[in-house]
């Protein structure tokens, strides 16, 4: 099932006073970026962010579930109207994720 796009912009203006905040179509689904890193996405109307020690932190009692099938698990958002939370969450987690790799080009 794809997500819609109401829920999508809902999460996205979550993050309004996020600066370098985007999020892209794929597959259906929505991919997340801050400041160039992917941190997570809306997939089956689910919000899902990467697993790191920071999201371990300010969710200790967080559930776990997979995007997609043959995907990695990711926490599962559920507190999705504390935009302050959320801000605080996308910065901590990227801040533990590693910078994009450059593609060479030949």
């Amino acid at each position: 099932m794809a997500s819609s796009l109401e829920y999508v912009q809902f999460i996205y203006e979550q993050f309004s006073e996020l600066e370098d905040i985007s999020y892209r179509k794929m597959f259906g689904e929505y991919v997340f970026y801050y400041k160039g890193k992917i941190f997570g996405g809306i997939y089956d109307n689910r919000f899902l962010i990467k697993v790191t020690e920071a999201g371990k932190k300010l969710m200790p009692d967080c559930k776990m579930e997979y995007p997609y099938d043959g995907g990695k698990l990711m926490f599962l958002v559920e507190n999705l109207d504390n935009k302050e939370f959320l801000q605080r969450l996308v910065i901590e987690t990227c801040s533990q994720l590693p910078n994009s790799k450059v593609k060479k080009v030949n």
